[in-house]
Order: C-alpha cells, then structure tokens, then sequence
C-alpha cells in the first residue's frame, strides 16, 4: 500500500527513448555492494519465512488516516540536508503501515542503521505518548531534490508499503505506483503481497543528479535483492536490476508491476453520477511487442473483475499511460489527475517469451488502486532457481508526442438502438467509435482515402467509416454485433494506400 490516501483493492531500444543513465553511479564503499544485498537475500531464503512484525503501541494501531497523515517528519533533520542536492525524509509506523523496515545510510565509506527517535517527527494534534521504545523503526522514505526550482527541494520519490514506490517528474503530482514484485495477483488462491524489510541508500556525490539504493525484498515464496538507480528530471528515470531467490514454486511471478486507478472516463462502461467527465490516474495500456507492432488498450472500470494476457516471444516494453492532459477533461482542481504521470516499462536484454498481463477489477471509488498490468514469464517459476531481471521505468506526461504513429485519444462505445443503460443489452448491436491523432494525421486532408480497419475475433463488424475529426483528429466507427454470449476481442487502426497510420486499438468486448 502507498502512503497516499488511495487503497488497492487485491483480488531493447524503442521508438519510446528514455533518458540516459549517468556513465556511472557512485561507487558503494569498501566492502558493499549489490552482491552484499544478492548474498543476504540468498540467506534469507534458505530460512523460513517470518510472518510477523514487531508489534505496534496501540496509540499507533489505532490510528486513523487522518491521524496518521499529521506525524511528519520534520524537514530540518532531513538527512543530506547541507551535502547533496538529494534529502532523506523517513515515515513513522502507524495505521495500515504497521510493519518496521529498517533503514541504512552509506556515507563516507560506512554503513550505518538510522535509529528511530520521536524527536524526528512532529506529531502535531495527536494527543498520545510519544515516548515509544527506541527500536520502533519507521515504515519507508521519501526524496527530495530540487525538481522544480533551483531553492525548493521537491518530494518525488516515496517507498512505502509492501514493495510499493510512487515516482514523478518535473510538474508532475503523484498518480500511478509502481512495485517490485506481484505473485498471484488476480488469482483464486489470493494474492501474496511481498515486502521490501529493508534498505540501503548511497549519499550521492555533493553534485551528483542521480541516487542509488538498494532493497532486500521478502515474501513466503520469494526473497529478493534489489538496486534502484533515481535520476530526477522532466522524464524521471528509474533503472532497476533485481535478483530473485525462489523459496517455493510460483505459480504467477508479475514482473515489474505497475498498479493505477480507473473510476470512469471514455469507455463509458459504468454509469456514475459524477460531475466530473472522467476520474482515472490512467486511461490505457500500451505495449511495444516484439514484432514491433504497437498496441493500445484502452482502460475500463469493469462490472466483473477482467484479466487480459497479452503473449509476446520477447517485448520490447509496456507502460499504463495518462493520455488525457486537457483540464477540462477532468474539471478536479484538488486531484489534476491532467498533470499525473504515465509509466514506461523496457526490458534490459531479452525476457523471453510469456505475456504482459492486464487485471481490471470493479471499483466504485476513486481510493482505490483498481488497476495492475506486469510481465508473467512463460518458463515456470521453480524454487531455488535464481531469477534476474533488469528494466528501465521511465515517468512522464510525454509519452504520445514520443511514439512514432499516430494514437488512439478516446473510445467511445453504446448500444446501436438508445436504451436504459441499466437494462443495456450486451448481446445487441453496439456502435463504436476510436479516435486517433499524431503522427501524420493532423496533416491529412478530409479528401485523403483514409480507411478504418476493424477485426473481430467473433461477432461480425459492419458499417466501417473513416472522418475527418476537427483539424487534428480521425475517427474510426463500426457497428459491432456480438456472436451471442461469447467474448470478442476486437482491434481497429487507420490505414492510408496500404500504410498503416496509427497504432492498433484493442478492446476486450464482454457479453456479461
């Protein structure tokens, strides 16, 4: 879980560059290294698997959201604070974040264990004692660096909550999370939620715009070790390598996780009574396959839980993206959902073969994380057999300009005869309708002959047009039917003399 006011709710190069990494990171000191975390990692799984925690006071069990979002720490003990253009900020245990996770600074050669005292934190209008055992510990971090401005040190890093981190660029605000590792989600036998219990971060050179850290992840079936280079700009950069150490068979290892909200936007799938036209920190999936061919899925906030796999021999990358960035299409002055971050995922190397999973699941309220896409290896996941995986995870509100056709911007969808859309009938006809723009589109002509082609896996497709959309846009619209209660997979794109013009949408049509 992130520290954010939002819940989840369980159940190679490209044309997408991201920034470069430094030539180099800092170098760890003497006796410390990434191995240091692969060898502890290794140890840790050959011991069973601890459930517990080291138990809260029940001032801190106890609290509410509120209360808990008032313990700050306090910025003028903020470590680095006079060293380095990067600031550490540490969170207190309380609330839901009730497991303690240790926290290492390495500095001058030397790694050391930050001790908790409560004089780090202002508790403000919470009433209670604060003269808790010395060993408490805290719950995650925060960085800070100045983004924005040159004399103001922004928070845009936080690791809070099992393997949860939320990252952002310049001008950006906290949207989508990321996480180090899902096993299970979206499953029968429940998801398992693993945990980073501790971590290790290097102070950067006085000058330096890059941070390195290190994290020791444990779950019942998995350890693990990990290193996060941060390098803070328009377009965040976060390079990850992560070394697994199986204690048990896995029978779905998600890799590079991504989890987000969908409420309601273009799809129109689920009625609202809302003000605002839509609610979501993304709006759809797109993936970069090995064949090349670009795909875009656009999000839905389903009336049953929906789990798509997209198979691919070797992906060149995947990301949950905010493609949406006109105000007017959310109206929320507190949220400006319009300035939150897409995530772009690229594998470094070759993954092999398997899919890039998507899970959507029914959600009634914006608190909730209702949205999770990750790589599941097609190869089984066996225990004592190391798995190692490194990417790059790029955050940024640029990522249509950077793709190389054309793309969708909205999918509409609505029963071909106007109906009570509590009583829709999913087994009649349906009139769809995809937008598109980029590319070469804003500059083609209304005369141009260009075609809207619509595929079906079942149901049948009719009365395919193409128009012109204003000065920077074309729609494509079909009117689908489908094939009784089955479920249809349906892609469309925009095709010019044999040319294709945009990437291809894809939706999963469902008869329930």
């Amino acid at each position: 879980m992130t520290f954010s006011r939002r819940l989840f709710i369980a159940a190679s190069a490209s044309a997408l560059s991201v920034p470069a990494l430094p030539a180099r990171a800092d170098d760890p000191p003497p006796g410390f290294s990434f191995d240091t975390v692969k060898d502890r990692a290794a140890d840790l799984a050959k011991q069973p698997y601890q459930t517990g925690t080291d138990p809260l006071p029940a001032d801190l069990k106890n609290l509410d959201y509120t209360h808990f979002r008032m313990i700050n720490f306090r910025p003028e003990r903020a470590f680095w604070r006079d060293s380095s253009l990067f600031q550490v900020q540490l969170f207190h245990r309380g609330f839901v974040y009730d497991r303690k996770v240790t926290i290492n600074l390495i500095e001058n050669g030397q790694v050391s264990e930050v001790a908790y005292s409560p004089d780090l934190f202002d508790f403000r209008q919470n009433s209670f004692k604060t003269d808790f055992d010395k060993d408490l510990g805290f719950s995650g971090f925060r960085l800070h660096f100045p983004l924005n401005r040159g004399d103001y040190f922004d928070e845009f890093a936080v690791f809070q909550g099992a393997s949860y981190y939320r990252v952002i660029g310049r001008g950006q605000e906290y949207g989508l999370s990321a996480r180090g590792l899902a096993i299970d989600t979206a499953s029968p036998q429940g998801e398992e939620f693993p945990f980073f219990r501790e971590f290790w971060l290097e102070r950067p050179a006085a000058t330096s715009t890059w941070i390195t850290l290190y994290a020791l992840l444990d779950s019942k079936s998995t350890t693990g070790a990990y290193k996060f280079v941060l390098v803070p700009d328009s377009q965040t950069l976060v390079r990850v390598e992560m070394q697994l150490y199986p204690r048990a068979d896995i029978k779905k290892l998600g890799v590079a996780p991504l989890t987000s909200m969908f409420l309601h936007g273009k799809p129109g799938n689920r009625p609202f009574a809302d003000l605002r036209p839509e609610v979501h920190d993304s709006d759809g999936l797109i993936l970069h396959n090995g064949s090349g061919e670009w795909l875009w899925r656009p999000l839905i906030n389903p009336r049953l839980l929906e789990v798509n796999d997209f198979s691919d021999p070797a992906p060149k990358g995947y990301g949950l993206m905010q493609r949406e960035r006109d105000f007017q299409q959310y109206q929320d002055l507190e949220s400006n959902y319009q300035i939150r971050p897409s995530a772009w995922i690229e594998p470094d190397g070759e993954w092999g073969p398997g899919a890039v999973e998507l899970v959507e699941i029914p959600s009634a309220e914006e608190i909730n994380d209702n949205i999770v896409a990750y790589w599941v290896p097609q190869a089984p996941i066996k225990a004592n057999q190391t798995q190692t995986f490194s990417y790059h995870l790029t955050f940024s509100m640029r990522d249509a300009k950077l793709l190389p056709s054309g793309y969708c911007i909205g999918t509409r969808t609505a029963p071909l005869t106007p109906v009570d859309i509590s009583k829709e009938d999913r087994h009649g006809p349906h009139r769809i309708w995809v937008d598109f723009t980029g590319g070469e589109i804003p500059s083609l002509g209304s005369s141009l002959p260009v075609e809207a082609v619509f595929t079906a896996s079942t149901g049948k497709v009719d009365d395919v047009v193409s128009e012109k959309l204003g000065a920077n846009a074309w729609r494509a619209v079909c009117t689908f039917t489908p094939d009784g209660s089955n479920d249809a997979e349906l892609r469309a794109f925009l095709n010019l003399r044999g040319a294709a013009l945009t990437e291809t949408w894809t939706y999963h049509w469902s008869a329930a």
